[in-house]
């Protein structure tokens, strides 16, 4: 990040712009919304920026910039149309202390000015350091259609209710006050009896809250939310998971889960991994029980987060008795488990009528190491299964499968690190699985997907003899 996004407060500030152009008056129509003094230098200024100067919104000087015209401002905008005279001003203004930004100069320029929102007081800014001014255009457009027009209405009323809301409890009592009101209760009531409705609506949820949070101080228990985090992709990720991950005072979360969901999180929210590796080093399933319970008896809002499906290979039943026995509320937000992830990206299904009628999600090892099946079901033909935690378990799958009769020309997928930027299928077939693997030398997560082959490879597949075919999907 080159450029950082700040928000400066100019009320009763000094803003200069060089230039009375068309440029300049793009500018104006920005800078004329802050609580600045405007003061433009310019010769022969466009009509549009002389009506400014008649309403009284900015100051006009008719004349090209000199020394001592910047001095004591707080930006400086260079807007000439005219390259050489950007670079006279603006060396001007930097030897007078100003923060400069030359027009459509980047190298140039100390600052960018953003596309704004002006949801007053709501703005959002949106900066592509300059590499993608379309791009924020219509980044901009997308964020005006989804927020409400009268956003700004609400945000003024409720900073006047502010006093009063920071007599609530500090923390998750208050943001949940302040959730309520913004995820529907303050539209809802603005759209049916206006301001005098909404301040209404404040002090009831106002009660509600304060009452809710009594109670709630009687126990002194958090809760904890037990969150799928789906296999890496952010956009995966449910709607009620990204509400349950912005709303926690602590996420606990595995060492799979990707560092772009974990940017979704609050900033203030208290972030520690729980390790877990295959074979590796770990933090003891007794140890985060213990952190759970810790944070959660603190009054926490904490996030288990797990990659996939905290149902799947999650070690759910043990986390959940954990906290039934130390009297813990807890709740279950469900992810995309990487069978489902590796299964799109393959572009086949996981069941097909005449090929499979069920599929089997296994691990390649447990707690006593690699972890043995059913595999003399799983080795006949027609046979579906997703094996999780198996690359270092992959020799020993393949050889259990074909001495039990398992078609050494089975197809078979891994998928590496499902739906993340870094993705990769390789396609190959039980006898060369091990191999395939060692040659591979992939890091990251992997799931074996075992009789099913990516929709690329059935052509290949169709010449093969019929009994090699059992899982073209």
């Amino acid at each position: 990040m080159r450029h950082y996004p700040v928000f400066l407060d100019l009320r009763d500030r000094r803003i200069v712009v060089s230039g009375a152009g068309e440029t300049a008056l793009a500018k104006l129509r920005l800078l004329i919304k802050t609580e600045a003094r405007i003061e433009v230098f310019g010769a022969r200024p466009i009509a549009a920026i002389v009506a400014l100067a008649t309403a009284g919104q900015i100051v006009l000087h008719d004349r090209a910039l000199t020394p001592g015209d910047v001095a004591a401002a707080a930006l400086f905008y260079a807007a000439n149309d005219e390259a050489t005279e950007d670079h006279r001003v603006a060396e001007i203004a930097r030897h007078e202390g100003a923060l400069v930004n030359v027009v459509d100069n980047l190298e140039a320029s100390a600052f960018l000015t953003p596309a704004l929102v002006d949801r007053d007081p709501v703005t959002i800014a949106i900066g592509t350091e300059g590499a993608a001014p379309v791009l924020a255009r219509k980044i901009k457009a997308e964020i005006e259609a989804m927020l409400p027009a009268r956003l700004g209405v609400l945000a003024r009323i409720a900073q006047a209710f502010r006093p009063r809301a920071e007599l609530l409890p500090a923390g998750r009592p208050r943001r949940a006050f302040w959730s309520r009101f913004y995820d529907g209760e303050g539209e809802k009531a603005l759209n049916r009896g206006g301001t005098a409705a909404v301040a209404d609506r404040l002090e009831s949820l106002f009660a509600e809250t304060l009452q809710n949070a009594g109670s709630a101080n009687t126990s002194k228990n958090g809760h904890v939310s037990l969150v799928g985090a789906g296999p890496g992709d952010p956009e995966l990720l449910t709607l009620k998971a990204r509400r349950v991950l912005h709303e926690a005072d602590v996420v606990l979360y595995d060492r799979l889960v990707s560092g772009d969901i974990l940017e979704l999180a609050r900033r203030e929210a208290v972030l520690q991994e729980t390790g877990k590796t295959g074979f590796g080093t770990a933090m003891s399933q007794d140890a985060i029980h213990a952190l759970m319970i810790d944070h959660a008896a603190r009054g926490h809002h904490v996030v288990r987060l797990k990659s996939g499906d905290p149902a799947v290979f999650g070690r759910l039943d043990e986390e959940t008795e954990a906290l039934d026995e130390a009297g813990i509320s807890w709740s279950i937000v469900p992810g995309i488990t990487s069978a489902s992830a590796a299964a799109a990206t393959m572009g086949v299904s996981l069941t097909r009528r005449g090929r499979n009628s069920e599929l089997r999600i296994l691990t390649g090892h447990d707690v006593k190491g690699f972890a043995e099946q059913d595999w003399q079901s799983l080795a006949r033909p027609g046979t579906a299964a997703a094996f999780y935690m198996a690359k270092r378990s992959a020799r020993f799958v393949t050889g259990r499968l074909m001495m039990h009769g398992a078609d050494a020309k089975t197809p078979v997928t891994v998928a590496f690190n499902v739906s993340r930027p870094d993705e990769t299928l390789l396609a190959t077939d039980l006898q060369s699985l091990p191999q395939t693997l060692s040659d591979a030398d992939l890091p990251g997560p992997a799931v074996i997907m075992f009789g099913l082959a990516p929709r690329s490879a059935q052509a290949a597949l169709a010449a093969l003899p019929p009994k090699h075919q059992a899982g073209a999907a």
